[in-house]
């Protein structure tokens, strides 16, 4: 593509399957920690994506949906299912389509990423715990047998129906960031030696047929994403080899579009995580890779992750490196940036990195996405951001509400 011909953000995207996107600008998934007792969508959230949709926003991923209300990754998900009220759901879609956005639902199975107070044996490919301090607060998981993998599966599907009847545009699978899918294309964390383990085909088949049963639910022409890791960044765990490999396997099923991040909650990539000096003056912390990507496939990708300002987001749609520009932690903080982008060339976001000054602390309250969190439970409850907000402040109101559903996690 030359450079004259380059999209900017303004404009729109059509995907191969006709379906058409305003502009280049992607939300990205974030923890909204929104969901009731019954883990149904509330007002708040209901409130916050339409608070997005009206800001600017071409597609709108939510932040991670359960498959499966006995495996949750956080108290507070949302989980899609037979026993979801599905009257919430109707009303979430019709906020977060507003003004010709695109709602695109995220599911999940966190497999073994889930904080011990929610589940006393988490499962997981293999029996392997996670590293890095992090065993101390998520507990040693059980293999799944072949049955509960063909389960899981079909729940995939069954969500992904439902959203399609509630009204979301489409449906993003959430492979990245250590969670179930992740996990079994993992080398590190995947050591079964059945077929869904050992080789990286084996290791792929479960996204694969995780892929086919939500393309046999919703049909062809209904949008199917996924947000995949560039790579694990950790010793012995997914590679950016097999990264591409994988990528090349989907595109070959007939995915819509993929969105590229990187890293796990062992080794936290997505975050910043110990970004180059040349990573950080791009802004995006995986443009080389999608760099790659784009030179070998023929669909739309989405680079997420460190984007700040107007000038690096053109400049990545320009030089061709991305079809969309991936948003997440700015959105917080200015839900209307995408507003702000299409129209002031200057346009750029200042974000503060929240600490409390003791890097153990900010680790074990994940302060990076929790400290967020409460600027998303502001903004859906009526309430202006507190981009000052105390980073204490955050971490107290964390331990509060571990605490609490410690003592009613048998009820998740």
């Amino acid at each position: 593509m030359k450079p004259d011909e380059a999209p900017g953000l303004s404009d729109p995207l059509i995907l191969k399957n006709g379906v058409r996107i305003k502009n280049r600008i992607f939300k990205s998934a974030m923890s909204e920690q929104l969901g009731d007792k019954d883990h149904n969508p509330t007002p708040a959230l209901v409130r916050l994506y339409s608070i997005w949709a009206n800001g600017g926003t071409g597609l709108s991923i939510t932040g991670n949906v359960m498959i499966d209300r006995s495996a949750l990754g956080e108290p507070k998900n949302v989980v899609l299912d037979e026993k979801s009220d599905k009257s919430l759901f109707y009303a979430w879609t019709d906020g977060g389509k507003e003004k010709d956005t695109q709602l695109w639902i995220q599911l999940n199975h966190p497999g073994k990423q889930v904080p011990s107070f929610l589940a006393k044996t988490p499962v997981a490919p293999s029996a392997i715990p996670l590293g890095k301090g992090l065993e101390k607060v998520f507990n040693l998981p059980r293999q799944l047998s072949e049955k509960e993998i063909e389960k899981i599966v079909k729940k995939f599907g069954v969500s992904a129906e439902l959203a399609k009847a509630v009204g979301f545009s489409g449906v993003q699978i959430h492979g990245a960031h250590g969670y179930l899918v992740s996990q079994f294309l993992s080398p590190r964390h995947n050591q079964r030696t059945d077929q869904w383990g050992g080789t990286l085909e084996n290791r792929t088949r479960f996204v694969l047929e995780v892929f086919r049963e939500i393309r046999k639910a919703v049909g062809k022409e209904f949008p199917v994403g996924i947000k995949m890791n560039s790579a694990d960044f950790m010793k012995c765990g997914f590679t950016t080899e097999e990264s591409l490999s994988v990528a090349k396997a989907l595109e070959k099923e007939g995915i819509d579009l993929i969105e590229i991040s990187g890293g796990t909650y062992e080794s936290p990539c997505m975050m910043g995580h110990k970004a180059g000096a040349s990573t950080q003056k791009r802004e995006a912390y995986f443009l080389e890779y999608a760099d790659q990507l784009k030179k070998q496939m023929d669909i739309p990708v989405v680079v997420t992750g460190g984007f700040r300002s107007r000038w690096a987001m053109q400049g990545a749609l320009k030089r061709g490196a991305t079809d969309m520009v991936g948003l997440a932690r700015p959105l917080a903080v200015e839900p209307d940036f995408p507003n702000r982008l299409l129209n002031d060339k200057e346009a750029r976001s200042n974000l503060k990195n929240p600490t409390t000054g003791f890097a153990a602390v900010d680790k074990m309250t994940m302060l990076s996405i929790t400290w967020y969190e409460y600027q998303l439970a502001r903004l859906g409850n009526g309430k202006r951001v507190n981009p000052d907000q105390n980073a204490w402040a955050a971490v107290f109101q964390t331990l509060a509400r571990m605490g609490i559903h410690a003592f009613a996690k048998r009820r998740a």
